[in-house]
C-alpha cells in the first residue's frame, strides 16, 4: 500500500499505545520485549485496572502469558477503538514557518544548491482528514491496513495526499492527552457528507491492494478447485475398476448358476444377486461423478469460490478539520555563481502543488530526472547528460 499507511510497523503500534497508556495516567516498565503496565482505577477506560503485561516485538507465542501487542493483536485492536472513540472528531491547524518548508524532491535530487526559502501565505484552507481501518481478508489469503488517511480539501473535494502523510507524522491518532487537536467546528451534516466522499476515495485508493489480494486468492481457489478435479478423477478410476471386477464377478456367477446343482445354484445367485447390487451402487456413483466432471464440479467450485471470497472491512475512526495554509513559496537557488529564484505553489502539510518543467526538453521535473543545472535556464539530469 501507499505510504499513507500507518501501524503497518511494530514501531508505530508502540508508539502509539505508550502514548495512549500514559494518557490514561498508566506506568510503564520495560523489560526487554516485555511491557510491565500499570493502570489506575479511576480512568474511564474499559481496559483492565491494575497491572499486565504486554508482549511486544516477534514474540508472538500465543502460549506466552501476558497480552499481546502487534498490529494485529486483539488488544491493540481494543485500545484503537477505544482512543477513536474518545475523540471521534477533532481540529488541527497546520502552519509553514522557513524551517518547516518542504524542499521538492526534484530540487533536492539534483545538483543545485539551496540558498534561501521563503514562504508567503496567501489564504486559509481548509481539507477534512477521515481516519480509516480497513482490512481485507479472505480463507487463503489475509492481509489488514490498520490505519489509512483520507484528506480532501473541503470546498473542492479533492483528494490531499501530501497532506495524509503529513497528519500521519503530526499525530497518528489523537488521544484526550494530545495537546495539537481541538475541538471541531464541523457540522454533523457536513461531517457525514465529507466521510462520504473520503470513503469513495478510500475505495478508489485500496483498489490495486483488492486486485492483488483477489488475484491471490482466486489462484488459490483455482489450486483447490483442480487438486479437487484430480481426486474425483482418481476416484472415478477406481469406480470404473471396480465396476469392471464387478461385471465379471457377475458374469462368472451367472454361468456357475448354469452348470451347478440346486445347492449351489442357491448359493450363486445370491451372490449374484449381492454382486449386482453393488455394481449398481458403484455404477450409480460413476455416472454421477462423470457428469459432475463434464460440467466442471459447479457446486464443489461455487462452495471453494465462496470460501476464497475477499471481506473487506472498512471502519472509520476519526474525523479531523485540518486548517492549512495556501500561498507561494520562493526558493533561492544557486550554481557556481549563477543564483535564480523559482517561485512555486505551496499549501503547508501538502508540499508544492505544480510541476514544473525542463525548459530544454518540456520534460516534468522529478525524483528521477531533477534539477540539474540553473545557468541560463532551468534544465534536467536528462537533458544535461545528452548535451555533455
Amino acid at each position: 500500500m501507499t505510504d499513507e499507511a500507518l501501524a503497518v510497523t511494530q514501531s508505530v503500534v508502540e508508539d502509539f499505545s505508550e502514548r495512549y497508556l500514559e494518557s490514561l495516567g498508566g506506568t510503564i516498565e520495560t523489560r526487554g520485549d516485555t511491557w510491565e503496565v500499570a493502570i489506575p482505577d479511576n480512568e474511564d477506560t474499559e481496559l483492565p485496572a491494575g497491572t499486565l503485561s504486554l508482549l511486544c516485538g516477534t514474540n508472538r507465542d500465543e502460549d506466552s502469558t501476558g497480552e499481546h501487542l502487534h498490529p494485529e493483536s486483539e488488544f491493540f485492536q481494543r485500545i484503537l477503538r477505544e482512543a477513536a472513540e474518545r475523540r471521534p472528531t477533532g481540529k488541527i491547524s497546520i502552519e509553514a514557518g522557513r524551517d518547516d518548508v518542504v524542499i521538492p524532491q526534484w530540487i533536492k535530487e539534483g545538483d543545485v544548491e539551496v540558498r534561501e526559502i521563503q514562504f508567503t501565505p496567501y489564504y486559509d484552507r481548509t481539507a477534512i482528514v477521515v481516519l480509516f481501518e480497513v482490512s481485507i481478508e479472505t480463507v487463503s489469503e489475509y492481509q489488514q491496513e490498520l490505519l489509512r488517511a483520507i484528506a480532501i480539501d473541503h470546498r473542492s473535494e479533492q483528494r490531499l495526499p501530501a497532506l495524509e502523510e503529513t497528519f500521519l507524522q503530526m499525530t497518528a491518532i489523537p488521544t484526550n492527552g494530545s495537546p495539537t487537536t481541538a475541538k471541531s467546528s464541523l457540522s454533523e451534516s457536513d461531517a457525514r457528507s465529507h466521510l462520504s466522499t473520503a470513503q469513495d476515495q478510500l475505495m478508489r485508493s485500496i483498489q490495486n491492494e483488492i486486485d492483488e489480494v483477489h488475484n491471490e486468492a482466486s489462484r488459490a481457489a483455482d489450486a483447490e478447485v483442480e487438486e479437487y478435479r484430480q481426486l474425483q478423477q482418481q476416484r472415478i478410476q477406481e469406480l470404473e475398476e471396480e465396476r469392471s471386477k464387478l461385471s465379471s464377478k457377475i458374469d462368472e456367477l451367472s454361468e456357475t448358476i448354469n452348470g451347478s446343482d440346486q445347492d449351489d445354484r442357491v448359493e450363486a445367485l445370491k451372490k449374484r444377486k449381492e454382486a449386482k447390487a453393488e455394481y449398481e451402487e458403484v455404477d450409480a456413483e460413476l455416472s454421477t461423478l462423470q457428469e459432475q466432471r463434464d460440467q466442471g464440479f459447479p457446486q464443489k467450485q461455487e462452495e471453494i469460490r465462496k470460501r476464497h471470497a475477499l471481506d473487506i472491512r472498512v471502519t472509520p475512526l476519526t474525523v479531523t478539520q485540518v486548517e492549512y495554509e495556501r500561498g507561494e513559496i520562493d526558493v533561492e537557488l544557486a550554481e557556481q555563481g549563477v543564483s535564480r529564484t523559482v517561485t512555486l505553489g505551496y499549501g503547508s502539510g501538502i508540499g508544492t502543488t505544480e510541476t514544473v518543467q525542463c525548459s530544454s526538453c518540456d520534460r516534468v521535473l522529478s525524483v528521477e530526472n531533477p534539477l540539474n543545472t540553473i545557468k541560463g535556464s532551468l534544465r534536467c539530469r536528462v537533458c544535461s547528460s545528452s548535451n555533455d
